[in-house]
């Protein structure tokens, strides 16, 4: 169970997933190391593959949830590719593996609609590549969708409303979930088609937002929040040499900026909101907009992770799903979050405001960042602020 903080209170963990395809098997891993260390998530969150993956946990018992993810990435994956190879064969493999799922499509998740739909009649069969039908019984297969309703553990999804772009969180303690919202969350153009809900259609969450972060607070009552952020998308990058290297760092930016954006735009709203309230005299209303109180708990510590791409690595590893790169990337969020946990940089003394944002830092250290605002302060002001997160 999570450690208590200072002054005894047992904080609601919260695991975060992040969209990323094939990627999301770090997720697997991650949550393996959580378990064994004794942090049984309260609450799943999700988007994307983050939301499958949330989704088969949620709808599982504790002693289930591992093994379940694990049939889960078994099933939509082709039985024979799990290999050894040399590391200098990784590229040559790992292009053939996501041709193949380009071509043929997954096992048990999606496959490719029988007319091109750049020729196909309007309607569902002309906006999309792929058909994932095969993707709602897995799903309702390998989850319990009456454990997920049951309020035992929550469970929250994003995805996109297509008419009006809206990101909408399904959350347990509210919505009825089904394997629709899974899906939906999932559903990224063009390759696969908006799945209804309801009166509405819904595309992938990531199109608006590719973390459920802000969902998580926005959602949360007045509680302790341990919330531990696994992402599959890192900002940080080198300058690229080459096409596919540019290919490559162009899909990071676009998804990981976003998460990096609103995660410190909601940080730094939530401690400006605390300070404005404890504070009042440093702050004034002229300076500080107006900022609307979000209702995650008295404190909050968000432990993050990111996924770095392995050796080998193409444009397309989200799409590439052998056998052999599940294992990997699973082993790699096993180790990253392993490390994390011996770390505990959420137990270090802290400057007692609310949220606090832990970013494992390249020189293995965890630091704070600044906080994101539009607020130009003063001088006076600038000292307060700057130490916000």
């Amino acid at each position: 169970m999570a450690k208590t903080t200072s002054i005894g209170r047992k904080p609601k963990v919260c695991l975060v997933l992040q969209g990323g395809g094939a990627l999301g098997a770090y997720h697997i891993g991650a949550y393996q190391a959580l378990e064994e260390a004794g942090y049984t998530p309260d609450w799943f969150a999700g988007i994307s593959i983050g939301a499958l993956n949330s989704t088969i946990l949620a709808g599982n018992k504790p002693e289930a949830r591992l093994e379940q993810l694990e049939r889960f990435w078994e099933r939509i994956s082709w039985p024979g590719t799990d290999v050894t190879i040399p590391t200098e064969f990784s590229l040559a493999f790992n292009t053939v593996s996501a041709n193949t799922a380009l071509a043929f499509g997954q096992p048990n998740f999606f496959y490719p609609r029988l007319v091109n739909p750049w020729v196909a009649s309007p309607g569902d069969g002309a906006t999309s590549f792929y058909n994932t039908a095969p993707l709602f019984d897995t799903m309702a297969e390998l989850s319990d969708f009456g454990l997920i309703n049951s309020n035992e553990v929550r469970l929250t999804v994003g995805a996109t409303r297509v008419t009006d772009g809206e990101l909408v969180f399904f959350d347990s303690y509210s919505d009825t979930i089904e394997p629709a919202h899974a899906v939906a969350s999932g559903s990224l153009p063009p390759g696969f088609p908006a799945t209804k809900i309801g009166e509405d259609h819904y595309w992938d969450g990531g199109v608006v937002s590719n973390t459920p972060l802000n969902g998580i607070l926005e959602l949360a009552e007045d509680e302790d929040l341990l919330i531990f952020m696994v992402d599959l998308w890192n900002a940080k990058g080198e300058l690229p040499q080459t096409m596919p290297e540019v290919l490559w760092r162009e899909k990071e930016i676009q998804y990981a900026s976003r998460t990096c954006e609103h995660l410190e735009a909601l940080v730094a709203k939530r401690n400006l909101d605390h300070l404005k309230r404890a504070a009042p005299e440093l702050i004034s209303s002229a300076q500080v907009p107006d900022v609307t109180a979000l209702t995650a708990g008295k404190k909050i510590d968000i432990v993050h992770i990111t996924f770095d791409p392995l050796q080998g690595h193409i444009p397309l590893s989200d799409t590439e799903f052998s056998r052999r790169s599940i294992r990997l990337r699973r082993d790699c969020g096993y180790k990253d979050m392993q490390q994390a946990l011996r770390e505990s940089p959420w137990t270090q003394p802290d400057d007692k405001l609310p949220v606090h944002f832990h970013r494992r830092q390249k020189d293995g250290t965890w630091r704070k960042p600044q906080a994101a605002s539009s607020v130009k302060p003063t001088k006076r002001k600038k000292a307060v602020l700057t130490e916000i997160v």
